[in-house]
């Protein structure tokens, strides 16, 4: 284990982390969200305890209904939020937000809706005794 970061035993919290499904030490994204370049990159697999990161090729085409999902989200949200807090103020004032804070949010959005993916179809869960040799795991 890591001595910089403490053990996440809760999934969702590691989801939330962006943290491996597998250990939940390992980092999902070699740079951070900020990195507007670079924050899609993903290591192949896990740097603390090896699962790969892409069970199969193509995997991650899913993720795209996973991110459309959250887009919908994004432009129910803040559509709804105009209509009651700004007195539902012309159309160009929510094309304006919605396109603003999707473009703001694509990196987050691209991460979650990768981590999901994997989370939910990768085929691996937590394994706390995952350093332990097969035959003395529970």
């Amino acid at each position: 284990m890591s001595t910089d970061q403490p053990l996440i035993e809760s999934s969702s919290l590691a989801l939330l982390a962006l943290r491996c499904p597998r250990c939940h030490e390992g980092r999902l994204f070699t740079d951070p969200a900020s990195s507007l370049t670079r924050f899609t990159n993903m290591p192949a697999q896990c740097p603390v305890c090896g699962q790969s990161f892409e069970p199969e090729p193509g995997f991650y085409f899913g993720a795209m209904y996973v991110s459309f999902g959250f887009a919908v989200g994004i432009f129910l949200a803040v559509g709804i939020a105009l209509y009651f807090l700004a007195g539902d103020p012309d159309t160009w004032v929510y094309v304006v937000v919605v396109a603003a804070l999707t473009l703001v949010s694509t990196p987050l959005v691209f991460r979650y809706s990768r981590a999901l993916m994997l989370y939910l179809f990768g085929g691996t869960g937590y394994q706390p005794d995952w350093r332990l040799p097969r035959a003395r795991r529970r």
